[in-house]
């Protein structure tokens, strides 16, 4: 239904906020900005200029290492200055994946948005709203208040298994026998030990990866890179690449198997309510935002160049190796706070 509309504009502008909370050892070692140069920390393409200025100063750090903190307080360690250096390194990676990077020069590999069907796009994205607005968000209030949060844990958990063999399948046409494997192990211990879904015993327990693959990104995986910005109506943002990919998702998902239209229509509705509930949190965030359309586009698509990328460079560490703020894993909504007694 409408979720990826929402769990995108989680992933953007996390994304800035991971970038805004870099190791202030990292922000002292940077030199300053020549007078004719714009401040990095505004624009996407930050990244990688941050990257380059701290690598510049990086003997300054190291003499820094032996000298006295200012204030009075003890110098930091060779170790310590090593190991927040390492934590920005990753933060910088991190932001460089999503949004590109710029060259000292200025010149920027920022991929180009392509969004021809703009217009189009936006009447499809104004009938979303309404749709959430009118129905989705609604529904998803009343099932975070009258469901407890465990139960709601089990649900998507229960999803979440259903959605492995989509995962197993695009694994193996991505030539990712490993992770292939580690895929079903986590299918066959969570339905049978935890119960059908419900619980997860194979990360909890046995430690073993959860790994995130679909038809659209093994289609990116084998050369389809781009593709042009589609947003479908109830579904929300795609691509055309990606439309093609949830059309073969589909038919190899279970519960487009379950016989009684009643019960399979409902699961899917469940489904659809449970993840539209556990993104409540996020509705401010695109309140705030000046124009809507443009937020969920941009997240959308830099949250799935990313995953792209990482299929193709850390297909072996699961997704518990990417950041938090781009894990598929749903948001959980907050608990409102408790009345003050006067």
């Amino acid at each position: 239904m409408l979720t990826p509309l929402l769990l995108l504009a989680l992933s953007g502008c996390a994304g800035q906020a991971v970038r805004a909370d870099a190791p202030p050892a990292r922000a002292a070692a940077q030199a300053p900005a020549a007078p004719d140069q714009a401040a990095p920390v505004a624009a996407p393409a930050a990244g990688a200029p941050a990257v380059a200025t701290a690598n510049a100063a990086s003997p300054a750090k190291t003499d820094a290492a032996a000298a006295p903190a200012a204030d009075g307080q003890a110098p930091l360690s060779g170790a310590a200055l090593a190991a927040s250096d390492a934590s920005a390194d990753a933060a910088d990676a991190d932001y460089a994946a999503i949004y590109g990077s710029a060259g000292v020069g200025g010149s920027s590999d920022i991929t180009p948005i392509l969004d021809p069907w703009e217009p189009m796009n936006r009447r499809v994205h104004a009938f979303n709203l309404a749709v959430d607005l009118a129905v989705m968000r609604p529904l998803a209030r009343a099932y975070a208040t009258v469901v407890p949060a465990p139960v709601r844990t089990g649900v998507g958990n229960f999803f979440d298994n259903l959605g492995t063999p989509v995962t197993f399948a695009n694994l193996l046409l991505q030539g990712r026998p490993g992770e292939a494997i580690e895929t079903l192990g986590r299918f066959l211990v969570n339905t049978t030990i935890g119960i059908g879904g419900l619980f997860d015993p194979a990360g909890k327990v046995l430690k073993m990866h959860r790994h995130s693959a679909d038809l659209g990104r093994t289609f990116a995986r084998w050369g389809w890179r781009e593709s042009r910005y589609l947003e479908l109506p109830f579904f929300g943002p795609s691509t055309l690449r990606d439309a093609f990919g949830k059309a073969g998702d589909y038919e190899l998902s279970p519960l487009t198997y379950v016989e009684e239209d009643r019960t399979r229509i409902g699961l899917r509705a469940l489904q659809a309510v449970d993840l539209r509930a556990s993104l409540l949190n996020l509705d401010a965030l695109r309140q705030a935002a000046p124009d809507d359309y443009t937020l969920t586009r941009d997240a959308w698509l830099a949250r799935r160049r990313y995953l792209i990328e990482n299929d193709r460079r850390h297909g072996d560490e699961g997704i518990d190796a990417l950041p938090p703020y781009l894990m598929d894993a749903p948001v959980e909504p907050e608990s409102p706070a408790p009345a003050r007694q006067p």
